[in-house]
């Protein structure tokens, strides 16, 4: 299993299944996206006021998954940065099986910093990396 600073847990809703009664794959982006939020909250990113104050767009996403999620499972959606570019965050993610630790997906998000009053890319704030980099350099 990869380190990751930050988990977020998530339990398996009967509404996230299809009819091979495990999760959809649509679903796992769903974790994905709640995982990820909740990260930027926890580096005080984005505070879940007002959408146009998120400050990231999503341009990219790869998803490789490996393995069900089924109902009364718990999805433990690991959450790091892998990269801080110009303009853009790359976000490595992995889910597991909350009970076992078995790797369910991985994933690669790509985020592009954005202005949605000025709607356009900006620069990724100077803040916000030095706020992951202090984040992320705690448990190493």
């Amino acid at each position: 299993m990869a380190d990751f600073p930050f988990y977020y847990t998530i339990p398996v809703r009967y509404g996230d299944l299809d009819a091979q009664w495990h999760v959809n794959n649509a679903k796992f982006l769903t974790y994905l996206e709640q995982a990820r939020l909740a990260y930027l909250m926890e580096l005080g990113l984005f505070d879940g006021r007002s959408f146009l104050d998120l400050g990231l767009i999503v341009a990219d996403i790869h998803i490789a998954y490996r393995r069900p999620l089924k109902l009364g499972q718990v999805a433990r959606v690991g959450v790091r940065v892998e990269r801080v570019g110009n303009k853009s965050l790359t976000l490595a993610n992995e889910i597991q099986i909350g009970d076992t630790g078995e790797v369910a997906a991985t994933a690669e998000v790509v985020l592009v910093a954005y202005d949605y009053r000025l709607d356009q890319s900006i620069p990724v704030p100077e803040d916000w990396r030095k706020r992951i980099e202090h984040y992320q350099q705690q448990d190493a």
